[in-house]
Protein backbone atom coordinates (compact mmCIF):
# COMPACT_ATOMS: atom_id res chain seq x y z
CA UNK A 1 0.00 0.00 0.00
CA UNK A 2 1.41 3.37 -1.05
CA UNK A 3 1.07 6.61 0.90
CA UNK A 4 -1.64 7.96 -1.42
CA UNK A 5 -3.70 4.75 -1.59
CA UNK A 6 -7.07 4.07 0.02
CA UNK A 7 -8.67 0.66 -0.05
CA UNK A 8 -11.84 -1.15 0.94
CA UNK A 9 -10.38 -4.69 1.23
CA UNK A 10 -13.61 -6.56 1.87
CA UNK A 11 -15.19 -4.97 -1.19
CA UNK A 12 -12.13 -5.65 -3.31
CA UNK A 13 -11.69 -1.92 -4.04
CA UNK A 14 -8.16 -0.49 -4.18
CA UNK A 15 -7.85 3.18 -5.06
CA UNK A 16 -4.40 4.42 -6.05
CA UNK A 17 -3.10 7.97 -5.90
CA UNK A 18 -6.18 9.51 -4.30
CA UNK A 19 -5.32 13.25 -4.21
CA UNK A 20 -5.81 15.62 -1.30
CA UNK A 21 -5.21 18.59 -3.57
CA UNK A 22 -4.12 19.51 -7.06
CA UNK A 23 -2.03 22.32 -8.45
CA UNK A 24 -3.52 24.97 -10.74
CA UNK A 25 -1.02 26.34 -13.28
CA UNK A 26 1.70 24.96 -11.06
CA UNK A 27 1.23 27.89 -8.66
CA UNK A 28 -1.95 27.46 -6.65
CA UNK A 29 -2.94 24.41 -4.62
CA UNK A 30 -6.67 23.65 -4.53
CA UNK A 31 -7.85 21.21 -1.87
CA UNK A 32 -10.26 18.46 -2.89
CA UNK A 33 -12.14 19.24 0.32
CA UNK A 34 -12.88 22.70 -1.08
CA UNK A 35 -13.93 21.23 -4.42
CA UNK A 36 -16.47 18.87 -2.84
CA UNK A 37 -17.74 21.68 -0.61
CA UNK A 38 -18.21 23.93 -3.64
CA UNK A 39 -20.03 21.21 -5.61
CA UNK A 40 -22.38 20.62 -2.70
CA UNK A 41 -23.09 24.33 -2.35
CA UNK A 42 -23.74 24.89 -6.07
CA UNK A 43 -26.04 21.88 -6.46
CA UNK A 44 -27.86 22.83 -3.29
CA UNK A 45 -28.49 26.39 -4.47
CA UNK A 46 -29.67 25.21 -7.90
CA UNK A 47 -32.17 22.80 -6.34
CA UNK A 48 -33.37 25.32 -3.74
CA UNK A 49 -33.82 27.98 -6.43
CA UNK A 50 -35.90 25.58 -8.52
CA UNK A 51 -38.08 24.75 -5.52
CA UNK A 52 -38.46 28.45 -4.70
CA UNK A 53 -39.74 29.10 -8.22
CA UNK A 54 -42.26 26.25 -7.89
CA UNK A 55 -43.37 27.72 -4.57
CA UNK A 56 -44.04 31.10 -6.19
CA UNK A 57 -41.26 32.87 -4.29
CA UNK A 58 -39.17 35.76 -5.58
CA UNK A 59 -36.03 34.16 -7.02
CA UNK A 60 -33.81 37.23 -6.52
CA UNK A 61 -34.71 37.42 -2.84
CA UNK A 62 -34.16 33.70 -2.42
CA UNK A 63 -30.74 33.85 -4.11
CA UNK A 64 -29.75 36.65 -1.74
CA UNK A 65 -30.96 34.51 1.15
CA UNK A 66 -28.96 31.50 -0.09
CA UNK A 67 -25.74 33.50 -0.33
CA UNK A 68 -26.25 34.92 3.17
CA UNK A 69 -26.89 31.40 4.47
CA UNK A 70 -23.68 30.02 2.96
CA UNK A 71 -21.52 32.82 4.34
CA UNK A 72 -23.03 32.75 7.85
CA UNK A 73 -23.08 28.95 7.99
CA UNK A 74 -19.38 28.77 7.21
CA UNK A 75 -18.65 31.21 10.04
CA UNK A 76 -20.93 29.29 12.39
CA UNK A 77 -19.30 25.98 11.50
CA UNK A 78 -15.86 27.39 12.28
CA UNK A 79 -16.90 29.01 15.57
CA UNK A 80 -18.57 25.80 16.75
CA UNK A 81 -15.44 23.78 15.95
CA UNK A 82 -13.17 26.26 17.72
CA UNK A 83 -15.35 26.37 20.84
CA UNK A 84 -15.41 22.59 21.25
CA UNK A 85 -11.80 21.94 20.27
CA UNK A 86 -10.17 24.97 21.85
CA UNK A 87 -7.17 22.87 22.92
CA UNK A 88 -6.10 22.83 19.27
CA UNK A 89 -5.94 26.64 19.09
CA UNK A 90 -5.09 27.96 22.55
CA UNK A 91 -1.29 27.48 22.59
CA UNK A 92 -0.32 30.66 20.64
CA UNK A 93 -2.59 32.76 22.87
CA UNK A 94 -1.15 31.21 26.03
CA UNK A 95 2.36 31.95 24.75
CA UNK A 96 1.45 35.54 23.93
CA UNK A 97 1.60 35.03 20.15
CA UNK A 98 -1.73 36.75 19.55
CA UNK A 99 -1.41 37.36 15.82
CA UNK A 100 -0.31 33.77 15.20
CA UNK A 101 -3.30 32.61 17.22
CA UNK A 102 -5.72 34.77 15.23
CA UNK A 103 -4.32 33.44 11.96
CA UNK A 104 -4.83 29.90 13.27
CA UNK A 105 -8.46 30.64 14.07
CA UNK A 106 -9.30 31.78 10.55
CA UNK A 107 -7.09 29.35 8.63
CA UNK A 108 -9.58 26.93 7.09
CA UNK A 109 -6.97 25.36 4.81
CA UNK A 110 -6.07 22.99 7.64
CA UNK A 111 -9.68 21.95 8.14
CA UNK A 112 -11.79 22.41 11.21
CA UNK A 113 -15.49 23.05 10.66
CA UNK A 114 -18.48 21.37 12.28
CA UNK A 115 -21.81 20.89 10.53
CA UNK A 116 -23.97 21.55 13.58
CA UNK A 117 -22.38 24.98 13.88
CA UNK A 118 -23.39 25.59 10.27
CA UNK A 119 -26.95 24.40 10.96
CA UNK A 120 -27.36 26.62 14.02
CA UNK A 121 -26.00 29.65 12.15
CA UNK A 122 -28.22 28.84 9.16
CA UNK A 123 -31.41 28.94 11.22
CA UNK A 124 -30.42 32.13 13.00
CA UNK A 125 -29.73 33.70 9.60
CA UNK A 126 -33.03 32.34 8.27
CA UNK A 127 -35.16 34.12 10.86
CA UNK A 128 -33.19 37.37 10.78
CA UNK A 129 -33.24 37.53 6.97
CA UNK A 130 -36.92 36.64 6.66
CA UNK A 131 -37.94 39.19 9.29
CA UNK A 132 -35.99 41.90 7.46
CA UNK A 133 -37.37 40.95 4.04
CA UNK A 134 -40.88 40.27 5.39
CA UNK A 135 -41.10 36.74 3.98
CA UNK A 136 -42.28 33.55 5.67
CA UNK A 137 -39.30 31.85 7.40
CA UNK A 138 -41.10 28.50 7.57
CA UNK A 139 -41.58 28.43 3.79
CA UNK A 140 -37.96 29.45 3.23
CA UNK A 141 -36.80 26.85 5.75
CA UNK A 142 -38.63 24.07 3.93
CA UNK A 143 -37.17 25.21 0.62
CA UNK A 144 -33.66 25.14 2.04
CA UNK A 145 -33.76 21.74 3.77
CA UNK A 146 -33.34 19.48 0.69
CA UNK A 147 -30.47 21.69 -0.46
CA UNK A 148 -28.83 21.61 2.96
CA UNK A 149 -28.91 17.85 3.37
CA UNK A 150 -27.73 17.28 -0.21
CA UNK A 151 -24.82 19.66 0.40
CA UNK A 152 -23.94 17.72 3.54
CA UNK A 153 -24.06 14.40 1.67
CA UNK A 154 -21.68 15.66 -1.02
CA UNK A 155 -19.48 17.62 1.37
CA UNK A 156 -18.76 14.52 3.46
CA UNK A 157 -16.63 13.23 0.58
CA UNK A 158 -14.23 16.04 1.39
CA UNK A 159 -13.43 14.01 4.51
CA UNK A 160 -12.58 11.06 2.26
CA UNK A 161 -10.00 13.07 0.33
CA UNK A 162 -8.68 14.60 3.56
CA UNK A 163 -8.27 11.16 5.21
CA UNK A 164 -10.36 12.16 8.24
CA UNK A 165 -13.57 11.36 10.13
CA UNK A 166 -13.08 7.68 10.95
CA UNK A 167 -14.77 5.21 13.24
CA UNK A 168 -13.26 2.50 15.40
CA UNK A 169 -11.59 -0.62 13.99
CA UNK A 170 -13.83 -2.89 11.94
CA UNK A 171 -13.51 -5.83 9.59
CA UNK A 172 -17.01 -5.32 8.23
CA UNK A 173 -17.94 -5.19 4.55
CA UNK A 174 -17.22 -1.46 4.28
CA UNK A 175 -13.97 -1.45 6.27
CA UNK A 176 -11.54 1.16 4.93
CA UNK A 177 -7.72 1.06 5.00
CA UNK A 178 -5.52 4.16 4.91
CA UNK A 179 -1.74 4.46 5.46
CA UNK A 180 -1.19 5.97 8.89
CA UNK A 181 1.40 8.45 7.57
CA UNK A 182 -1.24 9.95 5.22
CA UNK A 183 -3.51 10.95 8.10
CA UNK A 184 -3.40 14.55 9.30
CA UNK A 185 -0.86 14.93 12.16
CA UNK A 186 -3.47 16.45 14.49
CA UNK A 187 -5.64 13.32 14.12
CA UNK A 188 -2.95 10.70 14.61
CA UNK A 189 -3.00 10.59 18.39
CA UNK A 190 -6.68 9.64 18.31
CA UNK A 191 -6.01 6.83 15.81
CA UNK A 192 -2.76 5.47 17.26
CA UNK A 193 -4.51 2.46 18.80
CA UNK A 194 -5.88 1.40 15.40
CA UNK A 195 -2.48 0.96 13.73
CA UNK A 196 -1.78 -2.32 11.99
CA UNK A 197 1.27 -3.30 9.97
CA UNK A 198 1.52 -5.22 6.72
CA UNK A 199 4.60 -5.54 4.49
CA UNK A 200 6.31 -2.84 6.52
CA UNK A 201 3.46 -0.33 6.04
CA UNK A 202 1.54 1.06 9.02
CA UNK A 203 -2.13 1.57 8.30
CA UNK A 204 -5.49 1.84 10.01
CA UNK A 205 -8.60 -0.14 9.17
CA UNK A 206 -11.72 1.58 10.39
CA UNK A 207 -15.37 2.43 9.83
CA UNK A 208 -15.69 5.00 7.01
CA UNK A 209 -18.11 7.13 9.00
CA UNK A 210 -18.04 9.83 6.32
CA UNK A 211 -19.52 7.25 3.92
CA UNK A 212 -22.22 6.17 6.37
CA UNK A 213 -23.30 9.76 6.91
CA UNK A 214 -23.21 10.60 3.21
CA UNK A 215 -25.50 7.67 2.35
CA UNK A 216 -27.80 8.48 5.28
CA UNK A 217 -28.05 12.11 4.16
CA UNK A 218 -28.88 11.08 0.60
CA UNK A 219 -31.73 8.97 1.98
CA UNK A 220 -33.06 11.97 3.91
CA UNK A 221 -32.74 14.12 0.78
CA UNK A 222 -34.86 11.59 -1.13
CA UNK A 223 -37.48 11.56 1.63
CA UNK A 224 -37.69 15.36 1.70
CA UNK A 225 -38.04 15.60 -2.08
CA UNK A 226 -40.75 12.94 -2.18
CA UNK A 227 -42.70 14.32 0.77
CA UNK A 228 -42.45 18.06 0.09
CA UNK A 229 -45.67 18.20 -1.98
CA UNK A 230 -47.54 16.28 0.72
CA UNK A 231 -46.44 18.27 3.76
CA UNK A 232 -49.21 19.21 6.17
CA UNK A 233 -47.78 22.54 7.32
CA UNK A 234 -44.96 24.97 6.61
CA UNK A 235 -41.87 24.05 8.57
CA UNK A 236 -42.56 20.32 8.47
CA UNK A 237 -39.58 19.63 6.22
CA UNK A 238 -37.39 21.40 8.77
CA UNK A 239 -38.68 19.06 11.46
CA UNK A 240 -38.09 16.00 9.27
CA UNK A 241 -34.54 17.22 8.73
CA UNK A 242 -34.02 17.70 12.46
CA UNK A 243 -35.27 14.20 13.26
CA UNK A 244 -33.71 12.40 10.29
CA UNK A 245 -30.27 13.93 10.48
CA UNK A 246 -30.33 13.86 14.28
CA UNK A 247 -30.98 10.12 14.42
CA UNK A 248 -28.25 9.34 11.90
CA UNK A 249 -25.72 11.67 13.50
CA UNK A 250 -26.41 10.31 17.00
CA UNK A 251 -25.74 6.74 15.89
CA UNK A 252 -22.72 7.48 13.69
CA UNK A 253 -21.15 9.87 16.19
CA UNK A 254 -21.03 7.00 18.69
CA UNK A 255 -18.36 5.17 16.67
CA UNK A 256 -16.29 8.18 15.56
CA UNK A 257 -12.80 8.63 16.96
CA UNK A 258 -12.68 12.42 16.54
CA UNK A 259 -15.66 13.44 18.63
CA UNK A 260 -15.94 17.01 19.88
CA UNK A 261 -16.68 16.77 23.61
CA UNK A 262 -18.48 19.09 25.97
CA UNK A 263 -15.62 20.77 27.89
CA UNK A 264 -14.76 18.90 31.08
CA UNK A 265 -16.79 15.82 30.13
CA UNK A 266 -16.58 12.75 27.91
CA UNK A 267 -19.96 13.52 26.33
CA UNK A 268 -19.92 14.09 22.54
CA UNK A 269 -21.53 17.47 21.95
CA UNK A 270 -22.97 16.39 18.59
CA UNK A 271 -24.96 13.62 20.25
CA UNK A 272 -26.43 16.11 22.71
CA UNK A 273 -27.38 18.49 19.89
CA UNK A 274 -28.83 15.56 17.93
CA UNK A 275 -31.07 14.57 20.84
CA UNK A 276 -32.25 18.17 21.29
CA UNK A 277 -33.15 18.45 17.60
CA UNK A 278 -34.97 15.11 17.64
CA UNK A 279 -37.05 16.26 20.62
CA UNK A 280 -37.80 19.59 18.90
CA UNK A 281 -38.94 17.66 15.82
CA UNK A 282 -41.23 15.35 17.79
CA UNK A 283 -42.80 18.11 19.90
CA UNK A 284 -43.14 20.43 16.90
CA UNK A 285 -44.80 17.76 14.76
CA UNK A 286 -47.27 16.81 17.49
CA UNK A 287 -48.22 20.42 18.27
CA UNK A 288 -48.64 21.34 14.61
CA UNK A 289 -50.79 18.29 13.87
CA UNK A 290 -53.00 18.92 16.91
CA UNK A 291 -53.54 22.56 15.93
CA UNK A 292 -54.12 21.55 12.32
CA UNK A 293 -56.83 19.16 13.42
CA UNK A 294 -58.43 21.81 15.65
CA UNK A 295 -58.25 24.44 12.92
CA UNK A 296 -56.08 26.70 15.11
CA UNK A 297 -52.86 26.47 13.12
CA UNK A 298 -51.32 29.98 12.73
CA UNK A 299 -51.42 31.39 9.20
CA UNK A 300 -47.61 31.31 8.82
CA UNK A 301 -47.71 27.51 9.07
CA UNK A 302 -50.62 26.94 6.71
CA UNK A 303 -49.70 25.45 3.33
CA UNK A 304 -50.83 27.67 0.47
CA UNK A 305 -52.95 26.50 -2.42
CA UNK A 306 -51.66 26.30 -6.00
CA UNK A 307 -53.68 29.41 -6.81
CA UNK A 308 -52.06 31.38 -3.97
CA UNK A 309 -48.59 30.30 -5.12
CA UNK A 310 -49.39 31.36 -8.69
CA UNK A 311 -50.67 34.72 -7.45
CA UNK A 312 -47.47 35.30 -5.48
CA UNK A 313 -45.37 34.33 -8.50
CA UNK A 314 -47.26 36.85 -10.65
CA UNK A 315 -46.83 39.53 -7.99
CA UNK A 316 -43.08 39.01 -7.84
CA UNK A 317 -42.87 38.94 -11.64
CA UNK A 318 -44.66 42.29 -11.93
CA UNK A 319 -42.48 43.78 -9.19
CA UNK A 320 -39.35 42.62 -11.03
CA UNK A 321 -40.60 44.11 -14.31
CA UNK A 322 -41.40 47.43 -12.62
CA UNK A 323 -37.97 47.48 -10.98
CA UNK A 324 -36.28 46.81 -14.32
CA UNK A 325 -38.35 49.50 -16.05
CA UNK A 326 -37.43 52.01 -13.34
CA UNK A 327 -33.72 51.21 -13.69
CA UNK A 328 -33.93 51.52 -17.48
CA UNK A 329 -35.64 54.89 -17.17
CA UNK A 330 -33.01 56.12 -14.71
CA UNK A 331 -30.21 54.93 -16.99
CA UNK A 332 -31.76 56.68 -20.00
CA UNK A 333 -32.20 59.87 -17.98
CA UNK A 334 -28.54 59.82 -16.91
CA UNK A 335 -27.43 59.22 -20.49
CA UNK A 336 -29.60 62.14 -21.69
CA UNK A 337 -28.14 64.50 -19.06
CA UNK A 338 -24.59 63.49 -19.96
CA UNK A 339 -25.27 64.06 -23.63
CA UNK A 340 -26.96 67.40 -22.96
CA UNK A 341 -24.00 68.60 -20.88
CA UNK A 342 -21.48 67.88 -23.61
CA UNK A 343 -20.37 71.07 -25.50
CA UNK A 344 -21.39 71.24 -29.13
CA UNK A 345 -18.64 71.37 -31.74
CA UNK A 346 -18.15 74.84 -33.26
CA UNK A 347 -19.19 75.10 -36.87
CA UNK A 348 -16.40 76.02 -39.29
Amino acid sequence: MNLTDISFPNLGINLHNVPQKFSLFGKFDIAMYGITFAIGVVLGIVIASKLAKEEGQDEDTFWTFALCEIFCSLIGARIYYIVFSWWRFKTPFVEGKIWEGIVGLINLRKGGIAIYGAVIAAFITLFIFCKKKKVNPFIYGDLAMPALILGQAIGRWGNFFNREVFGEYTDSLFAMRIPFAAIRPEDRSELQKLIQTEAGVNYIQAHPTFLYESVWNLAIFAILMLYRKHKKFNGELCLIYFAGYGIGRFLIEGIRTDQLKIPGTSIPVSQVVAVVLILIAIVGEVLARVNLKKGTLPAAFQVRTAEEKAADAEKYKKAAEEKKAKKDAERQHIEYEIKASEPEDDEE
